[in-house]
């Protein structure tokens, strides 16, 4: 595990339009080193996914398709972040102003101390407020 991986990051390797030189070295680490991700990682690709098919973006084959290749990827699932929501996660919620879920991402990064490798504006400044290393994606 070299670093937390978030869904917007993992979402853009699925979409051309948002793949960028940044986000597509990510894929190719985690490939070659793998990567973690909170336990609603899963949950939370395969809603992008859905969204996008039902907004006319991928076909229902290409859904299944790209879903495939998510769940394929060396990423580990952190089996503790359910145990940390009550007590490390609402906080920093709650202190960054952010969604649970992004919430989830800044503590496993903190947790792990591992870099953090996301595309979400409110998670980039509060990663930067609690000096979590995040990877470049541009």
């Amino acid at each position: 595990m070299t670093f937390v991986i978030d869904n917007s990051v993992a979402l853009a390797w699925c979409f051309e339009d948002e793949q960028t030189d940044g986000v597509m070295a990510l894929l190719d680490r985690v490939a070659e080193d793998g990567a973690v991700a909170p336990q609603l990682w899963p949950l939370e690709a395969l809603n992008g996914l859905l969204n996008a098919e039902r907004r006319g973006r991928v076909s229902a084959q290409a859904r299944r398709r790209l879903a495939g290749f998510l769940q394929d990827l060396p990423i580990v699932i952190d089996d503790e972040t359910a145990g940390q929501v009550w007590g490390a996660t609402a906080p920093l919620a709650e202190a960054h102003r952010l969604t649970a879920y992004d919430a989830a991402y800044l503590e496993l990064a903190l947790r792990l101390n591992l870099p953090l490798a996301t595309r979400d504006a409110a998670l980039i400044e509060a990663a930067n407020a609690a000096g979590v290393p995040l990877l470049a994606t541009a």
